[in-house]
């Protein structure tokens, strides 16, 4: 594995961090106070290329690689986690899926205008009776003739409100249990039957905007599943493991965030006649940021090249997952604890990332599922 980025990796990482200096982060304060999510700015990464960074050029993407994605992903996430989900949601486990899982029609269909941002993209799994319990989800889409017609909710849906297309799952076959007679739809926005349902007010990652979905009777062609028959489930599995390792980017953006600001005010900050970095409890807890930030780092590089070398990443996107957002919770509760007072308000950028650090923790697999899927794999479980 290399870890030196490319000329092109270089430029990509760059052109990501100039937008964000220029379009994100003077706003994102105001953002997050204001529960808002910025389709407009979201837009403008369509303009730069990176909407659909891993889809082939041939279906308007850029045709890159894992590595490209995780990149952007934590210089989004380094000035506002919140995009960098919702950037997430719509280029990894929805746009990658399209492409991978979708039929020849489906994918001219749709795949440019994601690219490009004409249209977003939302991943609809999770529901109120059941977050890591995926496999007990109840809504069911029955088929009626050349239709599916689909009942049921679904809850936390990231960009919901602003979504062109949602990749969806519902139980095709009630009499087979578990993950089994499970399968996925492509529903468009504005499909009758389809709706959003209430807002869900967060202590974090408030860019990203998060809504329930409700199914009332909401008729699709039987030309809107995406993937096999009762096969669904493999599709979400899939997709979570590639998510994993996006999670994994947006932690270590989170975890380089706050070191970044910890280093800065410390700098600043005097006490006793001299900056708080000349003391060794501050150096000792920003030594300790850094090497495990880099750790974190290592960990989703990693994964991201097994993953472009066609090899199984479920463990290691897992690991990386696992040990990233534990960072960025313990970093930015560091950095905070180094702004002392100052860090409790919201006048200063590390009040957001706290709270933004901690749903890394809990989204696409929790910490505790995280651990699950290691152990298995290290002790040959399986399931």
């Amino acid at each position: 594995m290399d870890l030196e980025f490319s000329d092109d990796q270089r430029a990509l990482q760059e052109m990501i961090q100039q937008f964000a200096a220029r379009e994100i982060a003077p706003h994102t304060a105001q953002w997050d106070r204001d529960d808002h999510f910025p389709v407009d700015v979201f837009r403008k990464l369509g303009e730069l290329g990176v909407l659909g960074l891993p889809i082939p050029e041939e279906f308007g993407g850029a045709g890159a690689n894992l590595r490209d994605y995780v990149t952007v992903v934590e210089e989004l996430a380094k000035a506002d986690p919140g995009l960098a989900c919702a950037y997430s949601v719509h280029v990894s486990a929805h746009t990658r899926s399209v492409y991978e899982f979708g039929t020849d029609e489906q994918k001219a269909k749709y795949l440019e205008k994601l690219c490009s941002g004409e249209m977003i993209g939302a991943f609809a799994l999770t529901e109120p009776c059941c977050g890591s319990d995926a496999t007990a989800l109840r809504t069911k889409a029955e088929e009626d003739g050349d239709f599916y017609v689909l009942n049921g909710s679904k809850q936390w849906i990231t960009n919901a409100k602003c979504a062109g297309l949602f990749l969806l799952f519902a139980r095709t076959n009630p009499n087979e249990p578990g993950a089994k007679g499970i399968s996925a739809f492509l529903i468009e926005a504005g499909t009758p039957g389809l709706s959003l349902g209430r807002k869900t007010h967060k202590m974090g990652m408030r860019t990203s905007e998060t809504y329930d979905l409700v199914l009332e009777n909401c008729r699709v062609p039987k030309s809107a599943m995406i993937g096999e028959l009762n096969k669904g489930f493999a599709i979400a599995m899939k997709t979570l493991e590639s998510g994993r390792i996006g999670i994994a980017a947006q932690a270590t953006g989170i975890a380089q965030a706050a070191l970044d600001l910890a280093k800065k005010f410390s700098n600043e900050r005097e006490a006793f006649g001299k900056p708080i970095n000349r003391f060794q409890g501050i150096q000792w807890k920003i030594s300790d940021m850094t090497t495990k930030i880099h750790a974190a780092r290592m960990l989703t590089y990693r994964a991201a090249w097994l993953k472009d070398e066609g090899m199984p990443v479920n463990k290691e996107g897992a690991m990386a997952k696992l040990f990233a957002s534990k960072t960025a919770r313990e970093a930015t509760n560091e950095s905070l604890q180094i702004h002392g007072g100052y860090g409790y308000t919201d006048e200063f950028p590390i009040e957001r990332l706290y709270r933004d650090a901690k749903v890394t923790e809990i989204y696409e697999g929790t910490s505790e599922i995280q651990k699950i899927v290691i152990s298995r794999a290290l002790l040959g479980q399986g399931k």
